[in-house]
C-alpha cells in the first residue's frame, strides 16, 4: 500500500502552479505586442459595456496561451470556465457548460483542434447568436429545442490551426500567434519565479538556465524548480553557476536545451538517413516517436535552433545538427550521400 502524500507537499505543489503563473499584464512578461492588441480589444469592450469577441491563440505549447485566457477574464473582472476539446463528448456536455455561463463569462477551450466535429456545429450558433439549438428524440418524433444563453467570450487554444476547419477559424474576432521567447525575458521569467519561490540564485545561474530553457516559459520554470532540488541537496539551496550546470547536466539537458529525445531524433536522422531527406513517417518510425509528437513538441524547437529543415523532399540535418551532436559537417547533404553508397 502506498503511503498518502503529505498535506504540505500537496499545498506547496498547488501553490506553486498558482503562483507562477501571471496574474496582471505587468507580471506577464514577453509577447509585447499580442498583449497591447488584446488590452485595446479589452478596454473597447468596456466601453461599450459588451463582452470582448471570441478570440483564438495558437503556437506551441507552454508559451502562455492559458494564462493569457486568464488574464483577459481577470482584466473583464469575469469568472472563466476552462474545458478542452476532446472532453466534449456529447452535445450535452457542451450545453451543460454553456447554460453554466454568466453574462461576460470567458469559456476557454484548450485543444480546440480536437474537438467532434458534431459538438462544432452546436458551437457555430452559440458563437454567433449566443443559441444552442439541441435535437431531442429521435426519427418522427424528433423535436428541436432552441436556449438562449448569455454574452460569452470563446478563447480557444490550439497548437495545430491547420487543424481548425475554416467556418471554426473565421467565427474568432482575433487570431494571435504567440512566438518563442526572447532570451532576455526568459531571464526576466526566471528571476520573476524565483523570487515568488524564494530560492537564492546567482545571475550566472539564471544566464544558464535561460540558455537552456528552449525559449519557453513552461520550460524555464520546470527546470528552475528542478534545478532548485539539487540546490537544496548538494548546495545549501543557493543555485550556483556550477549547480546549475551540475544539476542540468545530470538531467541531459544540453548546451542548446536539447533533451534525449530531440537528440534522438537527429540522431536517427543522421545515423540512419546519412541527414535526410526523409519523410516525417519514416523518421518517427526511426525514432520511436509518435508522428504528432514530433510536429508539436520536438521539430518546431530544432527548426528554430536551426538544426533541422522542412523541405518538400522531407526533413535535412543541418551542418549545426552535425557540430552539435560531435560530427564531421557535410559541405553538400547529395555529395554525402553518393559517397556513403559507393563506400
Amino acid at each position: 500500500m502506498s503511503s498518502p502524500i503529505p498535506e504540505k507537499l500537496k499545498n506547496e505543489d498547488e501553490v506553486l502552479d498558482s503562483a507562477l503563473r501571471p496574474s496582471s499584464w505587468q507580471d506577464y512578461v514577453g509577447q509585447t505586442k499580442i498583449k497591447e492588441n488584446i488590452k485595446i480589444i479589452i478596454t473597447a469592450a468596456k466601453q461599450r459595456s459588451q463582452s470582448p469577441d471570441h478570440l483564438l491563440f495558437y503556437g506551441n505549447s507552454g508559451l502562455g496561451k492559458t494564462t493569457l485566457a486568464y488574464l483577459v477574464a481577470h482584466e473583464m473582472g469575469k469568472t472563466i470556465r476552462a474545458t478542452s476539446g476532446p472532453a466534449l463528448e456529447r452535445a450535452g456536455d457542451l450545453a451543460a457548460i454553456l447554460t453554466n455561463l454568466s453574462e461576460g463569462d470567458v469559456l476557454f477551450l484548450d485543444e480546440i483542434h480536437r474537438i467532434n466535429k458534431t459538438i462544432e456545429e452546436y458551437l457555430y450558433p452559440a458563437m454567433e447568436d449566443y443559441k444552442l439549438n439541441l435535437v431531442l428524440g429521435k426519427g418522427p418524433m424528433a423535436r428541436t429545442m432552441e436556449l438562449k444563453l448569455p454574452k460569452f467570450t470563446l478563447i480557444g487554444a490550439t497548437t495545430r490551426p491547420g487543424l481548425l476547419s475554416a467556418p471554426l477559424r473565421n467565427r474568432f474576432g482575433a487570431t494571435f500567434q504567440l512566438n518563442f521567447y526572447s532570451k532576455e525575458d526568459i531571464k526576466k521569467i526566471i528571476e520573476r519565479s524565483s523570487n515568488l519561490l524564494k530560492i537564492k540564485i546567482e545571475p550566472e545561474a539564471v544566464e544558464i538556465i535561460a540558455q537552456r530553457s528552449r525559449f519557453t516559459p513552461r520550460v524555464a520554470n520546470r527546470l528552475l524548480k528542478r534545478v532548485r532540488d539539487f540546490a537544496q541537496v548538494q548546495g545549501a539551496g543557493l543555485i550556483t553557476k556550477e549547480i546549475s550546470k551540475h544539476a542540468l547536466d545530470s538531467l541531459e539537458v544540453d548546451t542548446m536545451g536539447l533533451e534525449p529525445s530531440d537528440r534522438n531524433i537527429l540522431l536517427a536522422l543522421i545515423e540512419k538517413f546519412n541527414g535526410g531527406p526523409v519523410g516525417l513517417q519514416s523518421l518517427s518510425a526511426a525514432a520511436m516517436e509518435e508522428e504528432e509528437t514530433i510536429l508539436d513538441i520536438y521539430e518546431p524547437y530544432l527548426m528554430q535552433c536551426g538544426l533541422l529543415k522542412r523541405t518538400p523532399k522531407g526533413r535535412i540535418a543541418t551542418n549545426l545538427a552535425y557540430e552539435h551532436l560531435g560530427f564531421h559537417p557535410v559541405k553538400s547533404r547529395e555529395a554525402g550521400i553518393r559517397q556513403k553508397r559507393i563506400i
